[in-house]
């Protein structure tokens, strides 16, 4: 494991009893910061141990990328026996991040959600669900794609067009594991001044519709609904892939004075010369004309050594790498961000503080590792 400093939140005692993905990834940020986060976990596991190929030492590479810096206890919370233990665990725990059915709670004799706060007066609860317990939508199945679209966001991504498509990445769940990160600090600032815990209600519908930017603001002013509009950008032009001789590169101008530098570049000094594309305002109103011309001008660059001389020069130009290219990347390594050791190999640490910086101090743990002391005890004195 890496040299490590306490962390900011060392001392912090974190119950971590959700499954799958965003609650598991708010408890790893906070046990990368030197929380001690123990995971409750049933018998059979959260069910993400099996969310592969591929697997590494019984447990998924998606499990593992969101455990670590964490501990298994095993409790099977359908038989009252353990429910009291894991109550227990509250008795001394700061924070509990769950994910649980409401009439799971019901049928454990918990009426609402505020039982907790109620019982455990300083606990922070991070309650993390799909749609909130009530409204029109309230105690729907919460899975990220299906939030995706009942937010909106399939319906802007996808080609010019064509069909929507499902973000790739698990942008839902991944933004709520980082609300519920944010909630949990700001409950624990909080404390600081009340000396009362709360509950933090973090939904993934909420996260979701939070992110649809700036689609759902452009509409609310404008009224038109929003596309796909495949890589370009509702209010910034050029903002797009083109095409060169060579390789693809993603152009992201956000500004006239970096509009004059690509053109320059590009020999093309006559764009920002015409009134239809001298500010970003009218190259959104002239985008197709303007796309047009790039699209030709792009053509016939190579882009091998265009790219390089655009960020030479301050213009965002990207190539559009791999995962592995990522993955075996020196900035990648420079910063962190790919880990590789005998215990734990995965995505880094993104947080860098400079004076009690995160770490890597537990591997991913297998399920039920650490064992319940008689008296329930399981938190570091």
């Amino acid at each position: 494991m890496q040299q490590h400093s306490l962390g900011s939140l060392a001392g912090l005692k974190v119950v971590d009893a959700a499954r799958v993905l965003a609650g598991p990834y708010a408890g790893q940020i906070l046990g990368d910061h030197g929380a001690d986060v123990v995971k409750v976990e049933s018998p059979e596991g959260d069910e993400c141990r099996g969310f592969g190929p591929p697997f590494v030492n019984g447990s998924s590479a998606y499990f593992n990328a969101v455990n670590r810096n964490k501990r298994s206890v095993l409790l099977d919370l359908g038989q009252e026996g353990d429910r009291e233990r894991f109550f227990a665990m509250l008795e001394t725990a700061d924070v509990l991040i769950e994910n649980f059915k409401l009439s799971t709670l019901r049928a454990w004799g918990i009426p609402d959600a505020k039982w907790f706060v109620d019982n455990f007066p300083r606990l922070i609860h991070c309650r993390i669900t799909g749609f909130g317990d009530e409204g029109p939508y309230g105690r729907l199945p919460g899975y990220d794609a299906a939030v995706q679209a009942m937010a909106g966001l399939l319906s802007i991504n996808g080609d010019l067009g064509a069909e929507p498509v499902r973000l790739g990445v698990p942008v839902v769940d991944l933004t709520t594991g980082m609300n519920a990160a944010m909630a949990v600090l700001l409950a624990l600032q909080a404390r600081h001044r009340t000396g009362r815990g709360q509950m933090a209600d973090v939904s993934l519908y909420d996260s979701a519709v939070s992110v649809a930017h700036p689609f759902l603001t452009n509409y609310l002013h404008s009224g038109k609904v929003p596309r796909p509009s495949g890589n370009r950008h509702a209010n910034i032009v050029p903002y797009n892939v083109y095409k060169t001789r060579t390789v693809a590169l993603f152009i992201a101008v956000a500004n006239d004075r970096l509009f004059a530098k690509l053109c320059a570049h590009l020999d093309r000094s006559d764009l920002p010369a015409d009134a239809r594309f001298a500010t970003n305002r009218a190259r959104v109103e002239n985008r197709e004309q303007l796309e047009e011309a790039l699209r030709k001008t792009f053509e016939s660059t190579d882009g091998e050594l265009l790219g390089p001389a655009l960020l030479a020069d301050g213009v965002p130009a990207a190539p559009i790498l791999d995962i592995e290219a990522v993955a075996n990347s020196d900035h990648a390594k420079f910063r962190g961000m790919v880990v590789r050791s005998p215990e734990y190999t995965g995505p880094g640490i993104p947080i860098k503080l400079t004076d009690t910086p995160g770490s890597i101090r537990l591997a991913p743990p297998a399920l039920g590792s650490t064992v319940l002391a008689a008296n329930d005890t399981v938190f570091m004195p």
